[in-house]
Order: C-alpha cells, then structure tokens, then sequence
C-alpha cells in the first residue's frame, strides 16, 4: 500500500492511479472488476513499459466492442449498452498513456468515443445527447445528460481535468447528479478530449470564455432552468471552475473537486523533480495540451494559471473538495484557495484516511465524493 491509495504496481504511482480510475467507472457499468484485474495481472511482467499498457487495455476494450455488437446483432441492447460502456473506458484508459498522440492514438480514441455513443443509443436512462456548444468560430463535443421525463432542470456544467475527457467525466459522477433532479453538460473544454484531439483546441487560462459558452447553448434549451446553474470541474478542472465563476456570474455555485491554487507552481515542482513525483499521466503531456515544444515554454504559458488574485472575485456559493493525502496537489492549495476565495458562502470539504477518500480527488473512494457533492449541489441550487 502507498498511503491510502492500493498501489497495485508496486513502486509505479502512475500505473496504479490509471488502473484505479478504471474501476472507478464500474458503479455506472463502465467496467468489470475481473476483467480490469485480466489486464492489471497481464500488466505486472512488464511493469513502466506504456506501450504495452496501451496494447492490453486496447485488446480488452476491443473485445468488449465485438461483444456488444453481437449481443445487438442479437436484439440484447441492455448487455450491448453495458459492453459499449466498458470498451470505451478500457480504450480511453489505455490512449490516456500513449505519447505523442499519434495516429493511431487518435483512431482509438475516436472508436472510444464512438462505443460510448452506440451505447447512450441503446440506454433509456438516464438520457444521453450528443451535442455541439458553439464556440468561436467553431465548436466545443459536449454530453446533454438527463432524466427522460420531467420539464425544465437545474443544470451542471461539467469540465474536464489535465487528462481527462467527457467520456471519464460521466463514469465520474453524472449519474448521481441526474438521480437527484439535475442535468448535466459534461464539456470537452479546451485542452481535453475531442477538442484537442481533433479540433486543434489548446489549452488555455480564460476558462470563463469556455464556460460563457456553455451556458448561452444551454439558455437555447426548453428542459434548462438558467436561474439554477452550476460549474463542476475535477481535478485541473479545480483550475478552471473557480477561474470562470470569477468573470461567469449567471453561475449559482460552483465545486473545485480537487483543488488548484497556482498550477505553475505546481509543474515547476513537478520539471524540477525531472518528473519522479505523483503525476497521472506522463509529463510530456503538458506540452501537447498547451500546443508549446519545450517545458520553458510551457512554465511560460502557465504563469496565467493562478487563482490568487481571481478567486477575490468570485461571488458565488463554492465548494472545495480534497483529499487530505493527496499525492499530486498538496492539501494545502486547497487551503490556499478557499482562504482566497471571496464569496461568503463557501465550503471546504477535507476527506480523510479514516473516512475514506483522502487521495487525488477520492481515488480511494469515489462514492464518497460522488454522493458529498452531488448532495450538496442539489441543496445549494
């Protein structure tokens, strides 16, 4: 064991966060405990080595997707759902490590994305819509998620992480956020999924910009109350959250799961270390999502990614969630930032060993974040 956190490769901290946030989606049926543990015993002979991570994690997902086509082929949309579900999380868990993001990083991701689809077709709940959220110019890949019946909801804008993507944010928590009466718009920002991917959309600090324009795609929507809104973001998404509601006041309230207070303080730590730190993906990979070729130039860029100053600002009901062991942003900066934020109705939530969830946002127990938040989402909208 690492502290709190089951170190299921021993020695390799990034290793086993990604086989952990690939279990963390079984509760909404994005995967299997014996096939997760198929692939992490596969794994154990050549443990550090991402090209066979990407390998095994592929050849189960791709198997799921051939299973789920036979059991639709067959008229079982239920067992075809549940396959499409795990395939894509196994894929997306296996592109997460692969660098550069070469062409045949992207073929998988797409198939990834497009199981995910096949199976929001064949669910009946909760509703499942593929949408595109206008922005400069071009436009940002969204997931519309919400009961079938009832008229118009609360509404979560949801956004994504360093290395995450709209298909990871659902397994996170969407369901649990439908369940109690809301819908949500998970957002493949600027920097993550498809928008950087396919659409050539980098990183960038203005998050307010992105979330601007989820919120006026939504106001076009019959089934969205706008009075009652709300901005989710995890993990880097602590970044962003805050940063928007700061300039973003049609926003009701606002959760940093996982909190971020100066994200170049924390890379600098991170270069300095030359990367033998906690990190969830592979280092290079901040140079990908902010479009730059060397780590200078990076620390450059990220000199804007602080919320000192803006967090001042915000005016809104915030909550903070964080671990209190955990490995990749210190306890600390959540601290930090609560102290800087300057609504009067904020809550700072520390999870703690003994009650489970004390890591990088509750890999240790995610239903306990899950249930925290979506709760105190729903009382505070």
């Amino acid at each position: 064991m690492h502290g709190t956190l089951l170190e299921y490769f021993p020695g390799e901290y990034r290793w086993s966060e990604g086989l952990r946030l690939a279990l963390t989606a079984a509760p909404y049926g994005g995967a299997e405990i014996g096939e997760v543990d198929i692939v992490g015993r596969r794994l154990m002979k050549q443990i550090g080595d991402d090209g066979v991570w990407y390998r095994e994690w592929k050849s189960m997902g791709v198997r799921l997707e051939s299973l789920g086509a036979a059991a639709e082929g067959e008229g079982h949309r239920w067992t075809a759902a549940g396959c499409y579900l795990r395939a894509c999380n196994y894929l997306q868990i296996g592109e997460r490590f692969r660098q550069p993001k070469d062409e045949e990083a992207l073929r998988t991701f797409r198939r990834s994305v497009s199981c995910f689809k096949k199976a929001a077709e064949l669910l009946d709940w909760p509703a499942i819509e593929y949408v595109e959220v206008p922005f400069e110019g071009g436009s940002m890949p969204a997931y519309f998620v919400t009961a079938r019946e009832g008229g118009r909801r609360p509404v979560v804008v949801y956004f994504d992480g360093l290395d995450s993507n709209k298909e990871l944010l659902y397994f996170s928590i969407v369901p649990d956020i439908v369940r109690r009466g809301m819908s949500c718009l998970a957002v493949d920002g600027p920097g993550n999924g498809e928008s950087i991917r396919y659409r050539g959309m980098a990183l960038r600090p203005d998050y307010e910009k992105p979330a601007s324009a989820c919120l006026d795609y939504l106001q076009t929507r019959r089934d969205v109350d706008m009075d009652r809104a709300c901005l989710l973001g995890i993990s880097l998404g602590g970044y962003y959250a805050p940063r928007a509601v700061a300039f973003e006041r049609r926003f009701k309230a606002c959760v940093a799961w996982g909190a971020i207070y100066d994200y170049h303080e924390t890379w600098r730590h991170r270069i300095e270390r030359g990367f033998e730190t906690a990190l969830s993906s592979p280092g290079e990979q901040i140079k990908w999502i902010l479009g730059v070729d060397s780590y200078e130039e990076a620390l450059e860029v990220l000199e804007d990614y602080r919320l000192e100053e803006v967090a001042k600002e915000i005016d809104c009901k915030v909550c903070i969630v964080h671990g209190e062991d955990d490995k990749q942003i210190p306890v600390e900066d959540a601290r930090r930032l609560f102290n800087a934020v300057g609504s009067k109705e904020k809550t700072l939530k520390i999870f703690t060993s003994d009650e489970g969830g004390a890591e990088h946002c509750q890999g240790d127990n995610r239903t306990m974040a899950r249930t925290y938040i979506s709760d105190w989402i729903a009382d505070n909208l």
